[in-house]
């Protein structure tokens, strides 16, 4: 049984078909979602991680049904998501955003404001995140103090906090160097061989291509073409529809 089954989702915004009989399983690897901008990448994360119901379709993880649970519950089951647009907590340091990862179980209830998750052991975790993450020597500086690149491994950093089984990243290299993006892949493939099991949506198709064990594509709400990164680049929809060919 795989980790995490998407079965016939659709999502409808009034005449919008944002998504339409989406099926995915996914199970330890690391998962490439691309396609043109409003295929429906982001829709999917939502519906996934529950900022969104689907209109029709369920959302499975570990055999039981997710696709009614606020988002805090999907977090609750171990499914973490970074946004395309960063958004840390912009006035507190780089170590109390990790920390607030932390808080996940008081979530949403008024005991989160106790502040009861800031203890010895997830402070000493915290720590190695950002150990991990490459982020130790700014864990005092204000957030919003960050480069883009480094608010991007803030995002991935405090999702860690939560202790996820899959990490869904939105567009984790989007603005970054070519030095900063392959950094970041060999985060993301230390993440995996550390057990983690890893969605990317990615418009970099290097970095996608580089990274992806296996890549799905969507366009226009539906899923045109699965399969390894080298099938991908030379499926002959996926080029007419979204890669284009080489001049």
């Amino acid at each position: 049984m795989s980790k995490l089954s998407v079965n016939q989702v659709s999502k409808q915004f009034g005449g919008l078909q944002a998504l339409h009989d989406v099926s995915l399983e996914t199970d330890r690897e690391i998962l490439g979602l691309i396609g043109p901008n409003g295929a429906g990448k982001t829709t999917l994360f939502n519906v996934i991680s529950g900022f969104l119901p689907p209109t029709q379709g369920e959302v499975h993880y570990d055999g039981r049904s997710i696709h009614r649970f606020r988002p805090h519950r999907i977090v609750e089951q171990g499914i973490a998501r970074t946004f395309q647009i960063v958004k840390p907590f912009s006035d507190l340091t780089v170590l109390d955003n990790v920390l607030s990862g932390h808080g996940m179980p008081f979530y949403p209830s008024w005991r989160a404001f106790f502040r009861r998750y800031h203890t010895p052991l997830t402070r000493q975790v915290a720590r190695e995140i950002l150990e991990l993450t490459g982020l130790t020597a700014w864990r005092n500086a204000p957030a919003n103090s960050l480069p883009i690149g480094l608010q991007r491994r803030l995002e991935i950093s405090r999702a860690l906090a939560t202790g996820p089984d899959l990490l869904l990243l939105d567009e984790p290299a989007a603005g970054l160097t070519a030095q900063e993006a392959q950094d970041l892949a060999d985060l993301i493939r230390t993440l995996y061989d550390q057990g983690k099991s890893i969605i990317v949506i990615e418009h970099n198709m290097a970095f996608a291509m580089s990274l992806c064990q296996r890549v799905i594509v969507l366009a226009q709400g539906q899923i045109i073409a699965r399969g390894t990164p080298a099938e991908i680049q030379n499926n002959e929809q996926v080029i007419n529809v979204y890669l284009g060919r080489k001049a």
